[in-house]
């Protein structure tokens, strides 16, 4: 294992990771306001949340209040732009569920502050009916294809011809790893585990049911938030929500239903999904399931940096060595769109562009068996 770099922060000026927090979460906020109408004391405990000076802890009433004590021993009473910009990140969307009451008993309980901008990604009824006609290409075909759609969904125009794009944008792929991908599943179990809502998630419900009618394997558990993390990241409602939005006859979609019917798909999730750590702190249940699957595939940034740690590796660092502690074989399918990189070759950064690790405009499949 290579020497542990520090951890990225936020206190460089004009960093990916400043612009977050001066630029993107105010804009946040404003989203979140503009989506419902909260009464009027929301606001302001969104606006102080984004202009206090240091980072304060959750009301000691909270019901995860002693969790992010220990989490954040040490973080509190520092400004926001010196503590790891990866727990930084998951406790301001902590605070927002904090401040628009989706814990707390009334009317706001449990409505998901990000909702309206999920639904306005759902894919549309005509693109959904394009799907089914993709058991017309070659299996290997489909094999790759999804595989890419999956990995560019959350970029791209859906219908069907994403599985054709996609899978010709090998130029943009810095790491392609796709091929190893598939030797890795031989009938059995495979997690994955989901990123984004709306348009990102469809792909990656098409890649499962081509794995369950395939037999590429037997069984796939779909891994998604307990809560509305990161604004656009997946809830088992917004797999339901996806799954309704499939045309009555849709192949694809009674398939989903079916396999989730008779648990060949499961919907799986954990409180650790929206904790402020990597992987390496997985809990044992957790870590027990990933190593009862063949293959282990985490989808998108997020999953990634809490893969490899959100740390100042440079990227010739070997991703095999960095996620040797995961207990099973592992894939990320990741659009960049942030500083961590692992597992490039010697030289291979010279050829891209200054903006490259966070404009999203180049993807990697790397897997580690």
């Amino acid at each position: 294992m290579p020497l542990e770099p520090p951890a990225i922060l936020s206190n460089v000026p004009g960093s990916f990771p400043e612009s977050v927090l001066r630029e993107r979460h105010p804009a946040i906020v404003e989203r979140v306001l503009a989506g419902h109408p909260y009464p009027p004391e929301v606001r302001p405990r969104l606006e102080k949340l984004l202009i206090e000076p240091v980072v304060e802890p959750l009301p000691g009433g909270a019901h995860d209040a002693q969790a992010w004590a220990a989490w954040g021993e040490g973080m509190y009473g520092r400004s926001w732009y010196d503590v790891p910009f990866l727990w930084a990140e998951n406790f301001f969307y902590r605070r927002l569920l904090e401040a628009v009451g989706y814990y707390a008993p009334g009317a706001w309980r449990g409505i998901d502050p990000f909702g309206p901008q999920k639904d306005a990604d759902l894919p549309g009824p005509a693109e959904l009916a394009e799907l089914d006609a993709l058991r017309e290409l070659p299996e290997e075909e489909q094999a790759a294809g999804l595989v890419a759609a999956a990995l560019w969904g959350n970029r791209a125009d859906l219908g069907f011809r994403l599985v054709a794009e996609a899978a010709h944008r090998v130029d943009e792929l810095i790491v392609d790893d796709r091929e190893r991908l598939w030797t890795l599943v031989n009938g059995g179990t495979v997690v994955l585990v989901a990123d984004n809502a709306g348009r990102e998630l469809l792909p990656d419900l098409v890649l499962i049911d081509f794995l369950l009618r395939t037999g590429r394997a037997s069984r796939v558990e779909l891994h998604v938030k307990p809560a509305p993390y990161f604004v656009s990241d997946a809830l088992s409602a917004d797999v339901l929500a996806e799954l309704r939005r499939f045309p009555a006859g849709s192949a694809i979609g009674g398939r989903l239903d079916a396999a989730l019917r008779d648990g060949s798909l499961r919907l799986h999730t954990e409180d650790f999904y929206c904790a402020p750590l990597t992987f390496h702190a997985a809990p044992d249940a957790l870590a027990a399931r990933f190593a009862a699957a063949e293959l282990t595939i985490l989808k998108g940034d997020l999953n990634y940096r809490r893969l490899v740690g959100d740390l100042h590796w440079p990227s010739t660092t070997s991703f095999e060595e960095v996620t040797g502690y995961f207990p099973a074989p592992v894939a990320a399918l990741r659009t960049v769109k942030s500083d961590v990189v692992v597992g490039l070759s010697a030289g291979a950064e010279r050829s891209l562009p200054a903006s490259w690790r966070t404009s999203g405009a180049f993807a990697l499949v790397q897997v580690r068996g």
